[in-house]
């Protein structure tokens, strides 16, 4: 039985990473089986992702937000989590009686988080709020107009903490801050802040001008050093990367220009590229490189299953590069322009159009959960869907052995 599994960060009001909602599937057919038992499956899905795979892999050291189906909670599927990992997600098809009370009571006095999901402030619902720790509302959901009188009301639980979920936007973002929500769920991070009047201030011109230099056909090494060899976070990073575990050196190295050397034009490109973009996103939320090194690297990834040959070093650049305008707060087409690159590459980038598009397509729907959608990109790859759960762990994986020497 394959699984399919994404995660979805939700963030803190300082937008710091909180947990990651974990989100799977059986197939990636968005019609269930009707001849497949739903609890049964959630059952087999559970096994394969907490015991199979294991929390570490999907989540690294941060908490899990999983959901139960009712049959699920009062069988107490979630006592087998560990408490300190998982924040038990209780269904908003679950209705209140006395069992589901219960069974909320004990999770809690065992010290599970539990959190509501989908609230919408009726009055048969909130007699789950005194049970959970957060709870949940789903801001496309709920009538806007409606939203601050009713936060209001609900001050009068005042252990509980507020998420709101599907947040598309930074006005979606700033309102539900000034509403008093505690954690924040949704797209708003993929996407630029401002984009009016926004110039780029000196110190990034010269991340760009590196960018740039590393996305030209031939690398000249020696440029490369002239703008790293100043720059002491650069020169940082580049030793670390170096010395790092992945290149197992016997000595360390300590100069520029032997570590350039060293990494060759394909491991330049790749170093160059990564730690400028960091460096970019600087004062940004750390899990926005976090995502533009999985992007890379499942971008890199997918692509060896190809059949037909392409430039793994372009592959890299469109999943780094997909989230430059939020890093920057400027329009892509703007930002792309300022660089060198393949028109392939600028309208992946740019209008999600081109033969490059579909990887682009591939992992955001993928990430999002919408796997028939992704089954879809990646059909047009010619990529079987049950590569991609491999294909998309070793890419979290990647980034999280590297995220120390760039984040």
């Amino acid at each position: 039985m394959y699984v399919y599994i994404a995660r979805q960060p939700v963030f803190d009001r300082q937008k710091r990473l909180f947990a990651y909602e974990v989100l799977f599937r059986s197939s990636m057919v968005n019609i269930f089986p009707e001849e497949v038992d739903s609890d049964e499956a959630t059952h087999t899905v559970l096994a394969h992702v907490l015991f199979n795979i294991g929390l570490d892999t999907i989540t690294g050291p941060h908490r899990a937000l999983i959901n139960f189906t009712e049959n699920h909670l009062l069988k107490k599927t979630p006592l087998q989590l560990p408490q300190k990992r998982c924040i038990v997600e209780i269904l908003e098809s679950i209705l209140p009686s006395p069992k589901v009370f219960a069974a909320c009571t004990e999770l809690k006095e065992q010290g599970y988080t539990l959190a509501l999901d989908d609230f919408d402030f009726n009055a048969q619902s909130e007699q789950l709020v005194p049970l959970v720790n957060i709870v949940k509302v789903d801001l496309q959901a709920v009538d806007r107009e409606r939203l601050a009188e009713d936060m209001a009301r609900m001050k009068c639980y005042p252990d509980v903490a507020w998420l709101a979920e599907k947040i598309e936007n930074y006005q979606e973002f700033q309102l539900a801050l000034s509403l008093g929500f505690d954690y924040f769920q949704g797209y708003f991070l993929d996407k630029p802040e401002v984009l009016k009047n926004k110039t780029i201030d000196t110190s990034k011109i010269v991340l760009l001008n590196l960018l740039a230099e590393v996305c030209l056909p031939e690398v000249d090494l020696r440029k490369i050093e002239r703008l790293v060899a100043p720059d002491v976070s650069l020169s940082y990073k580049l030793f670390r990367y170096l010395n790092s575990a992945y290149y197992s050196l016997v000595s360390k190295v300590t100069s520029v220009r032997y570590a350039l050397a060293y990494l060759g034009e394909s491991g330049v490109r790749q170093f160059v590229s990564l730690a400028a973009t960091s460096e970019i996103s600087a004062g940004k939320p750390s899990e926005l490189m976090r995502l533009s090194m999985v992007r890379a690297r499942l971008c890199q990834l997918l692509g060896a299953l190809r059949k037909e040959q392409i430039d793994e070093s372009q592959l890299f650049l469109l999943g780094l590069f997909s989230l430059l305008d939020a890093m920057l707060d400027m329009p892509m087409a703007e930002l792309t322009a300022k660089l060198p690159l393949t028109d392939e590459l600028k309208n992946a980038l740019n209008t999600r159009t081109g033969p490059l598009a579909p990887y682009l397509l591939a992992i955001s729907t993928y990430e999002r959960g919408e796997f028939h959608e992704c089954a879809n990109h990646l059909q047009q790859l010619g990529i079987s869907p049950e590569t991609m759960i491999d294909a998309y762990f070793r890419a979290l994986n990647w980034a999280d052995k590297f995220e120390d020497n760039f984040v």
